[in-house]
């Protein structure tokens, strides 16, 4: 009898009663303390993110003048390279998203022997840094390399003709180091699919193509999305495929002009960069959300459907393992070359002679040490400032209700859309020289230029890991604490924080891993003396000290490995055991 004057009616009457009231549920002392943490956040991230982008852009006017600069940029050798990173990147989304969405079909739509174990292997890229990942593709496929030796020495093939390098040697290094974008996203795709809708679909007598066509291919819209969008990115960011293969991308441009000086220019080209890194978010966004991907069902995931005769099962096991043998020779690659003894390696098809002197000269020699140490240190600070700024933003905006939201949520993860060397560029311009806009702050030539980059680059981790495991949790525990009386940092402490720890965790392991092997940003801002990892195995290789530089990668390798395996078993939780589903981390 009540329901027909309840307060919506009452509140369209009587409007002005309707302020006091959202007025008393906007001001507990729990939604203050949002807004007052908000507060810190926000100077961070204007200070690191928003400043040093506005002073990149605004020093693309300098020099010879705007008109001059972005005249060039569109007219010259910068207008090509230009073209070439957008070219490059969309073929290197497509490739990817062919051999991504075909193993993720194999793996998890057909049952064969061996397919729990080639599961795990098929994510094992992921464990490669950026730089030895493309060196590994220069051991293997380049004239010089194993595969057109080998090919030589059996066949008389000449290497030439068999060799990849250029535009295609970039390509190939993406589409075989950045699948695990597509892989990942689609996997968790049919994992979580509706069966009940592909069985609807065959009994109305639609063809198994026409099922994919009409069914299936629309609900993966979202993964395929989240897969281009990560794999374009980080195609438009790549450095060291372009650098290894002598293909002038426009971050290789920007790096040029910022070692020749031409700031204005380098900073032009960055702005131009970002610009399209933005207007791919925005455009895949806007196609995404054209339409509706998601189940009205209520029906319970799809289980893994079988192929009907043993030949299908066989070509998808066979399939899947040429697939993941293919993806894993880089790695191996690297952990064979680490034994070599540097300058023995000349024409044979693999290393002559082998020694453990590489990594035990970078464990007893200090100044081999010294990148290593570099390399955790710097990452250890990034991770956990990462921890800080990333967990607080995403309590913020979780319980956030004042308009504003959306734009605190775009300004932590505006940096995800930015490649690399950009962010470099960034840095460097905004902190070279005292003045009012970094507070008299000079990062240039300092060691903590490198942890506030990877601190910016990966922030966007943590935060979004942390989105997750919060966008799971009830806020009536909050407020339950807070009716007992509890202060908001003791609910924080005591409810929020147990709750959300393992997606903190896993963000934080995987920034940490990304900063362990980040090259792309070290690069530009690493001051002398203090090479990262990836610096020094790049210096290295271009010593011919490919067995030191390979002991290095292996290094990366196997830590990365044992993080991301931990992060793995963060992710799994409880629910490991009841649904058997294994969990992949999510970059």
């Amino acid at each position: 009898m009540s329901a027909p004057t309840t307060t919506p009616p009452r509140a369209a009457d009587e409007p002005a009663s309707s302020t006091p009231l959202r007025r008393r549920r906007l001001t507990p002392d729990g939604d203050r303390f949002v807004y007052v943490l908000a507060l810190p956040i926000v100077a961070v991230l204007l200070f690191l993110v928003v400043i040093p982008m506005a002073t990149t852009a605004a020093g693309s006017t300098g020099g010879d003048g705007a008109a001059a600069n972005y005249g060039s940029l569109f007219g010259g050798a910068s207008g090509q390279a230009l073209v070439l990173s957008v070219l490059t990147s969309l073929a290197s989304v497509v490739c990817c998203g062919v051999i991504g969405t075909l193993l993720a079909v194999l793996m998890h739509r057909f049952d064969f022997p061996g397919r729990r174990v080639l599961s795990v292997f098929a994510v094992l890229p992921m464990a490669l840094p950026p730089l030895i990942g493309a060196v590994s593709f220069v051991l293997l496929y380049s004239e010089t390399g194993i595969v057109p030796r080998a090919l030589s020495e059996l066949f008389g093939i000449a290497p030439s003709t068999t060799s990849v390098g250029g535009v295609a040697g970039v390509i190939l290094v993406h589409a075989f180091t950045m699948y695990p974008y597509f892989y990942l996203s689609v996997s968790a795709a049919l994992a979580g699919f509706d069966g009940s809708l592909e069985e609807a679909a065959t009994n109305l007598g639609a063809s198994r193509s026409r099922v994919w066509r009409t069914v299936l291919l629309p609900m993966l819209t979202p993964a395929l999305v989240s897969g281009a969008l990560l794999t374009f990115m980080m195609s438009m960011a790549s450095f060291t495929a372009p650098q290894l293969y002598n293909v002038q991308t426009l971050t290789m441009e920007i790096v040029s002009a910022r070692t020749s000086g031409n700031q204005a220019l380098a900073a032009t080209q960055a702005t131009a960069l970002t610009v399209v890194s933005i207007a791919f978010l925005v455009g895949m966004r806007w196609y995404q959300g054209r339409r509706v991907h998601r189940s009205l069902s209520k029906g319970t995931p799809s289980a893994r459907r079988s192929p009907g005769s043993l030949l299908a099962k066989a070509g998808a096991g066979v399939g899947s393992l040429v697939l993941t043998v293919l993806l894993m020779a880089p790695v191996l690659v690297i952990v064979l070359v680490s034994f070599s003894v540097d300058s023995s390696w000349t024409h044979q098809v693999l290393p002559s002679e082998y020694t453990l002197d590489n990594y035990t000269r970078i464990v007893t020699d200090p100044q081999s040490l010294l990148p290593v140490s570099v390399s955790l240190q710097m990452s250890l600070i990034a991770t956990a400032a990462a921890i800080l700024v990333g967990a607080a933003t995403a309590w913020v905006v979780a319980r956030w209700k004042l308009p504003g939201r959306s734009a605190l949520d775009v300004m932590i993860m505006l940096p995800w859309a930015l490649p690399g060397t950009v962010i470099g560029v960034n840095l460097v311009t905004a902190f070279n020289e005292p003045n009012a806009g970094n507070l008299g702050l000079t990062l240039v030539g300092t060691m903590w230029i490198l942890p506030v980059a990877y601190f910016v680059r990966f922030v966007p981790l943590v935060f979004r890991s942390t989105s997750a495991s919060l966008d799971q949790m009830d806020p009536s525990l909050e407020e339950a604490a807070r009716n007992l009386g509890a202060g908001p940092m003791r609910v924080l402490r005591t409810v929020t924080l147990p709750l959300v720890v393992r997606g903190v965790l896993a963000g934080a392991l995987l920034a940490f891993v990304d900063g362990v092997g980040e090259y792309v940003a070290s690069v530009v801002i690493y001051p002398p003396g203090l090479p990262p990892m990836s610096v020094e195995i790049y210096n290295r290789i271009y010593s011919s000290e490919f067995g030191s530089a390979a002991a290095y990668g292996t290094l990366q390798i196997v830590l990365i490995l044992a993080v991301l395996v931990l992060s793995n078993r963060l992710g799994d939780g409880p629910r490991k055991k009841s649904t058997g589903a294994t969990a992949l981390p999510v970059g």
